[in-house]
């Protein structure tokens, strides 16, 4: 049994381990939100070029900012930021590999100091974000940075020491933009569309809001590259962590377990330079919009469809509910007659042939990803990823009711209590004004989608409030999985 530190590296057998020297790697890239995504996606990539003896002037430096974060310092910080990245294959077989490309991790409410000279030094050229879909503090229905939330308030009143996302990083680069160095390229990798859009938006109003003049020259000076990013991270569970002891005598405080699908399709917009990410399979292209729409409304709501009805149903697992052939139609069904309508051409991908893999990828066991995970923060993943499918439908007069029943289902998953009676821990962001109308609509069956501040004016469009209606109805009287035999029959 070997504990994973840099110093147990060399004794490490039966595992992939990093063959380039780590003590040669430089901090280029920071990165905000080192969670299992990050470190089964990016930090891969980057481990990957540095193994071919490539950008070890790319190394990265996590960065927390949450009180959750707090346990990921301290793991990192123990295993020298090694962690070992399992791919579960369909087999139920193991592919471990220990990632070696996180060289130093930061807790930024210990010194907020730190962290922003971290990324004012000349050598940081990349901030990238996973920082999930709320992070970016959207008014999710003006989709315009709300400046009243209590955290940007705190950054923005004079003398404050930054905390947040927004503070730190304006903060860094206004000290680069004082000592005339060039600004850093701002680089997403969150599951929204035109996420670097949408940070280039978000980050822009933070700083206009400290600093007119430096908010121009962000405009100006930082590069907001979009990006499509794919790969399916499941929660680890106590018995990932055990299972990698037991089989490859490895004690890691922290593994991280994925699939073995990855993709990444990234806008070739760079301020200051990036790593080869091409030499290790990474797509890089002139426009991103096509594929990360395709990945949004295709597996992203897709995984949406299942979630909240599967639960209902009673699975509790991904693969169980795509694995059931009556919900691997419904979902079919779904991505072939509402999501992909939706879509233009995606450059060399075959559409047919993704939805088949992706249904192949839902229903693998050995990944064995939670509903509860994809059915969390709800209010901020069916805004991104379902509802501009059903404005899509109604403006284009396309089939919507199948999207619908998710919304549906959705909604009588938030009233917390399942078809056994058994409760459900609502967990999003707006669980304490959700939870209410959802548990009202029985009497008020419009109430949860008549929250204006999620659904904007949906509930007055006759076509969707129709088809809610009925799903919901049928969710209460007959139960998830007859709504889905109901649907797929039509």
């Amino acid at each position: 049994m070997h504990a994973l530190t840099g110093g147990t590296l060399p004794d490490i057998a039966g595992v992939e381990v990093p063959t380039y020297d780590r003590s040669a790697v430089r901090v280029g890239i920071v990165h905000f939100g080192v969670g299992g995504f990050h470190r089964a996606h990016q930090a891969m990539y980057v481990d990957a070029l540095m193994n071919e003896g490539e950008a070890l002037d790319w190394g990265i430096c996590g960065i927390g900012v949450l009180p959750g974060d707090r346990r990921m310092q301290q793991v990192l910080t123990d295993q020298n930021g090694l962690y070992t990245l399992v791919v579960k294959q369909a087999d139920g077989s193991l592919h471990p590999r220990v990632i070696g490309s996180i060289v130093e991790y930061l807790y930024a409410p210990d010194s907020p100091e730190a962290v922003i000279e971290k990324m004012a030094a000349e050598s940081t050229r990349i901030v990238s974000l996973t920082i999930t879909e709320g992070g970016y503090t959207i008014d999710q229905v003006t989709g315009e940075f709300d400046a009243d939330d209590p955290g940007i308030r705190a950054d923005l009143a004079e003398g404050a020491e930054p905390a947040t996302v927004f503070g730190l990083v304006t903060e860094a680069l206004s000290r680069r933009r004082a000592r005339n160095l060039p600004g850093f390229t701002i680089m997403s990798c969150d599951n929204i569309q035109g996420n670097g859009d949408t940070a280039a938006r978000t980050f822009s109003a933070f700083a206009r809001l400290k600093d007119p003049e430096l908010a121009t020259w962000i405009e100006q000076n930082v590069g907001f590259p979009n990006s499509m990013v794919d790969r399916i991270t499941p929660a680890t569970s106590p018995e990932d962590t055990q299972r990698l002891k037991d089989e490859f005598g490895l004690e890691d405080g922290w593994p991280v377990v994925c699939e073995p699908f990855t993709q990444w399709v990234l806008e070739d917009h760079f301020t200051a330079g990036r790593p080869p990410f091409e030499d290790v399979g990474v797509q890089l292209v002139e426009d991103v919009v096509p594929y990360e729409l395709m990945k949004l409304r295709l597996l992203n709501a897709g995984h949406q469809s299942l979630g909240y009805l599967g639960f209902l149903a009673g699975f509790r697992y991904v693969h169980e509910v795509a694995g059931d052939p009556l919900f691997a139609r419904f979902i079919r069904a779904y991505m072939d007659r509402e999501g992909t309508p939706t879509l233009d051409e995606v450059p060399g991908v075959d559409l047919d042939e993704y939805k088949t893999t992706l249904l192949e990828r839902f229903a693998n066991p050995g990944v064995a990803d939670t509903l509860v995970r994809i059915n969390f923060g709800s209010s901020d993943r069916i805004s991104l990823w379902v509802l501009p499918v059903i404005r899509h439908q109604l403006e284009h007069g396309g089939e919507l009711e199948r999207a619908t029943a998710v919304v549906a289902g959705w909604a009588r998953y938030a009233e917390g209590v399942d078809e056994k009676g058994e409760p459900i821990e609502v967990q999003d962001r707006l669980a304490e004004t959700l939870v209410p109308l959802a548990r009202s609509q029985r009497e008020n069956p419009t109430a949860f989608i008549e929250n204006s501040a999620v659904f904007g004016d949906l509930a007055q469009h006759e076509r969707f409030r129709e088809a809610y209606l009925w799903a919901l109805d049928s969710l209460h009287r007959e139960g998830a999985r007859s709504t889905v035999e109901k649907l797929v029959q039509r």
